[in-house]
């Protein structure tokens, strides 16, 4: 399957056309690493039912007044890139015959197709307050301004288990932290509840011990090792152990796959990929970013995803290139409050070959949270857009 294009006054030979259902880390980086590897002998489309690009990982500031979310519109990203935008979700897909659908019953050819159409965020924990990540509809500002002012003083940061990226449980409750000091509230308590055995354990047991130290230093309990399960009549009930007692509990969303007709997934949602990122049983798809199944959920692995997809998808079409496996590297900035901390491993049964956290930088031009090859260059250059604001 192939398009024409026309350039100056002659035509130009088919280009073989790659869909990219969605708009997020995985589907920019995907789109910037095809134009990289392949110039113009592809044609990409990105198919997404936002218009918008949201830089999520700021948004643990933003209730704090240490951050403001970044917005960018998808069709001017996709027109610097040099790919076209079609504002649409991708609803079902025929492998067979290399079809996709959008909800409007617009059916779209493909050769490739990469799926990065990331995760539903669900409420997890009944009763308590849910940290989004964008806006403020769990009512966490309110939990913030109690904080502030004195009202609050016992707070449970929590997290479910299964597919999940903890870095902001910890960011969040560090950042509250600050705020008590800050307010020069000194008999507030603050504790994390985790399934985790040790704070951050996924970067590896180095992280571990250093996370749990910093933690104490900032006055935060933590307890792992538990799952939360409900909150009501100030008892936060978890599994296993006896309910914890606490004025208010904030939790981060359990995250499903967004299914996608006549493509298989696990029992959550998420799609099956190989080394490669092709998507099991599915012919000429390929997945990336929060979609597949890989079990942390982070934009700096998405940006990994996109990368090795690419590869495969520059390859199947005929492009020189050996694609490269699938081999994750963690990268993570937490704020604190204060000075932030630069944290790396690399996932090997979830304890990690090298673990380290540093106050020093661990790569290079730290500045974003999100580490993208192609991604993070990209959107420091480019103009019209409202500049963070951060303080530690």
């Amino acid at each position: 399957m192939s398009i024409s294009v026309v350039e100056g006054n002659r035509e130009r030979e088919d280009r073989e056309r790659v869909l990219i259902a969605g708009g997020g880390v995985a589907a920019l980086e995907a789109a910037l690493a095809l134009r990289e590897l392949a110039g113009e002998r592809l044609a990409i489309e990105l198919c997404s039912p936002r218009g918008d690009f949201v830089y999520r990982p700021f948004a643990v500031g933003e209730p704090y007044g240490a951050a403001s979310i970044l917005r960018y519109d998808l069709d001017a990203l996709a027109a610097r890139i040099g790919v076209s935008f079609r504002l649409g979700g991708v609803f079902s897909v025929d492998a067979a015959s290399r079809t996709a659908t959008v909800r409007d019953g617009d059916e779209i050819p493909y050769d490739h197709l990469l799926v990065a159409s990331g995760v539903r965020m669900l409420w997890a924990v009944p009763g308590a307050v849910t940290f989004w990540g964008v806006s403020d509809e769990g009512g966490f500002g309110n939990v913030v301004r109690r904080l502030r002012s004195g009202m609050l003083r016992d707070v449970v940061f929590t997290m479910p288990g299964g597919s999940s990226w903890a870095l902001p449980l910890y960011e969040l409750a560090l950042l509250a932290a600050a705020v008590l000091a800050k307010s020069g509230i000194a008999d507030a308590r603050l504790r994390v509840v985790t399934p985790e055995d040790a704070p951050l354990e996924l970067f590896g047991r180095a992280v571990g011990v250093e996370m749990g130290e910093l933690l104490r230093e900032r006055g935060i309990e933590v307890i792992g090792g538990v799952h939360p399960v409900a909150y009501e009549d100030g008892r936060l009930s978890v599994a296993p152990g006896d309910p914890i007692g606490t004025e208010a509990v904030v939790s981060l969303p359990r995250l499903e796959g967004r299914r996608i007709d006549g493509l298989p997934t696990d029992p959550d949602g998420f799609l099956l990929v190989d080394e490669h990122c092709r998507v099991a049983g599915a012919r000429d798809v390929y997945a990336a970013g929060d979609v597949t199944s890989f079990p942390v959920k982070q934009g700096g692995i998405a940006t990994q995803e996109a990368d090795v997809a690419a590869e495969a998808i520059a390859a199947a079409a005929g492009i020189e290139i050996e694609p490269a496996a699938f081999d994750p590297v963690l990268r993570g900035t937490l704020w604190t409050g204060d000075e932030p901390r630069y944290l790396y491993g690399r996932p090997a049964g979830g304890h990690g070959e090298v673990s380290k956290l540093s106050r020093q930088p661990l790569w290079p031009e730290p500045d974003g949270k999100i580490v993208g090859r192609f991604l993070s260059p990209f959107l420091d250059g480019t103009p019209d857009v409202t500049r963070r604001t951060v303080s530690g």
